[in-house]
């Protein structure tokens, strides 16, 4: 066990420092082209980007667009539903392998297509083995070897959790790789505090020079109680899609049936969401504090009526707490 510890050691080093390394990625200096709309979809993980994601994907392809999905969650699930619940082989682990066996990656190792959209995976490390970050970095990276800045597509729609904070999450924003951000959130608070922050990150790099933007929200499993709608209105977004909480919804998708088609009841509305995303501007949000985003909610939901309460030197020490020896000298009376 003895000669195991400096091994475990180094390799939290090397995470850390993985964790911290700048991504090498040439950025492009000029204004974004019109032909193709490189887009970012942010959300809280298992808020149904993946869901809203393959759906319109799927529709715009069916109203004529070339469209290429790239999924950025290490999950590897934004290609399940398009691809019937089959596993989609991974940019990072086909690399990996192929490395190995000394060979090339070739576009047919990696991306696949269905009902004309092409999709792929990023991947990332497994648990404990590496930063998802980073991850990210190398997978594009990867992309850039095979070839990206020649593919001919009217849209690339980047699925990217927005729980996740490490720097290659970020990337689209603070690279301006993306020309727009889509949120996807709910009416409840941890969803609209992900976007929020998604909301903040594209405020300071805008700061910074940056030119990305939020396109607007799309609210996935609307039951109608408006929290999400007043988000769009205070940060000044605004609303592409509502999507309903529907049962009929929920089992197509656990089914991975798609809906985004002309052939399901629900196909018109995600031909409206496509007809938004493709129009909607890159806008400047006015992200809020969490005083604000708090304000949203009625306060006996949220606890957002609670008053700080101060603790104490007494409180802290517990049991342990004696009161302590005057330094006070006191004189004998002369």
């Amino acid at each position: 066990m003895k000669d195991e510890i400096p091994n475990l050691k180094d390799f939290d080093q090397r995470l850390r420092d993985e964790a911290h390394e700048e991504p090498t990625l040439a950025v492009p200096s000029g204004p974004p082209t019109s032909k193709t709309q490189i887009i970012a979809i942010y959300g809280k993980g298992g808020i149904g980007k993946s869901f809203t994601l393959a759906n319109l994907s799927h529709m715009m392809a069916e109203m004529g667009k070339r469209v290429l999905l790239i999924g950025c969650d290490p999950k590897s699930d934004t290609t399940s539903l398009l691809f019937g619940g089959k596993a989609c082989p991974t940019i990072i682990e086909t690399s990996a392998k192929k490395k190995l066996a000394g060979e090339e990656v070739a576009i047919g190792d990696v991306c696949f297509k269905r009902g004309g959209v092409f999709a792929m995976e990023l991947g990332g490390p497994e648990v404990g083995r590496g930063c998802g970050g980073r991850g990210i970095i190398h997978g594009f990276e990867l992309l850039e070897k095979l070839g990206f800045h020649d593919w001919d597509f009217d849209y690339v729609l980047l699925d990217f959790l927005g729980d996740v904070v490490c720097g290659g999450f970020g990337l689209p924003i603070a690279r301006d790789m993306a020309q727009k951000v889509i949120l996807v959130a709910s009416n409840d608070l941890q969803s609209l505090y992900v976007a929020n922050n998604v909301c903040s990150a594209v405020e300071y790099f805008r700061k910074l020079g940056g030119n990305v933007g939020v396109a607007g929200l799309v609210i996935n499993k609307d039951d109608g109680t408006g929290e999400a709608q007043a988000f769009a209105d205070a940060v000044r977004i605004p609303v592409l899609a509502a999507i309903p909480q529907n049962d009929d919804l929920r089992k197509k998708s656990a089914n991975y049936q798609i809906v985004g088609t002309h052939e399901s009841q629900w196909g018109t509305m995600f031909e409206g969401l496509a007809d938004a995303v493709g129009i909607a501007p890159p806008v400047r949000p006015t992200p809020l504090d969490q005083d604000g985003l708090l304000g949203l909610f009625d306060a006996k939901d949220t606890g957002g009526d609670y008053q700080l309460v101060p603790a104490t030197d007494t409180d802290m020490r517990g049991k342990n707490a004696m009161p302590k020896e005057s330094l006070e000298v006191i004189y004998d009376d002369a």
